[in-house]
């Protein structure tokens, strides 16, 4: 089995389904916190699937955009915390 089909059968239908399981969670989660910590997952497998992506095409500069993406969303997260942990203490 070479690189090429491993992704296009293994890797991409398991990132899909992770996806989709994510995705019912940002909408269904009971509160604030497990949607904002599912919006942070859907982000990371969002940049995994680009970096597969980067290695199925041997574009290396989608790599950069994975990890731009992912230094926003981490940097976002700690912000909405930041929001939540000042909004409780009031």
């Amino acid at each position: 089995m070479t690189l090429s089909t491993y992704i296009d059968y293994v890797i991409l239908p398991i990132l899909a389904i992770a996806l989709v399981l994510v995705f019912i969670r940002l909408i269904k989660g009971p509160n604030i916190v497990d949607r904002v910590i599912a919006l942070d997952l859907l982000i990371t497998i969002g940049v995994s699937v680009i970096t597969v992506y980067s290695i199925s095409t041997s574009e290396s500069t989608f790599i950069d955009v994975a990890m731009i993406l992912a230094l926003i969303a981490f940097l976002g997260t700690i912000a909405f915390s930041f929001y939540l942990e000042k909004r409780g203490r009031k």
